[in-house]
């Protein structure tokens, strides 16, 4: 009799993300990156960056509170939600679909702060640039990663 016992076959690791209900996927993440934008607004309002735009040239330039930063998140992370759902319901390929969605809907938000934040400094359009691209890197790849553990349809 051999001691040694026979290989255990490889298990295929399955994270919790994959388990859990796609819109609870968007909003944990959505709610993460709220948190986390808020963050990056509070450490370059510590850093003495101004965050402070004007609608138009006329106006008085008006402070970005940091709250306002992680609501806008908020509402944009709950429309990328619903396109979440969307892409599964309808997409051949929902992943892939929803990630060619929100690179261009992330690289179109990147010209916001460029656009309209006339008066702004550059420190506090860099800030407002960070800030859409944390989001971005937050929110995206969880939601991403849950629509591709659907299988592709027909």
């Amino acid at each position: 009799m051999d001691s040694m016992t026979a290989p255990q076959p490889l298990r295929t690791h399955r994270s919790a993300l994959a388990t859990w209900p796609l819109w609870l996927v968007g909003l944990a993440a959505t709610g993460a990156g709220a948190a986390v934008t808020a963050l990056v607004a509070a450490v370059a309002r510590a850093a003495d960056v101004p965050l402070e735009v004007a609608s138009s040239s006329d106006a008085a330039p008006e402070a970005i509170p940091v709250s306002g930063v992680a609501t806008l998140v908020v509402i944009c992370g709950i429309v990328g939600v619903v396109m979440a759902l969307g892409t599964d319901r309808w997409a051949t390929r929902p992943a892939r679909a929803f990630v060619v969605a929100t690179t261009v809907l992330t690289a179109v938000s990147l010209a916001t702060p460029l656009i309209v934040a006339e008066n702004a400094t550059t420190a506090t359009r860099v800030v407002l640039e960070l800030t859409h691209l944390v989001a971005a890197a937050i929110i995206i790849p969880p939601i991403a990663y849950r629509l591709a553990q659907c299988s592709p349809r027909p």
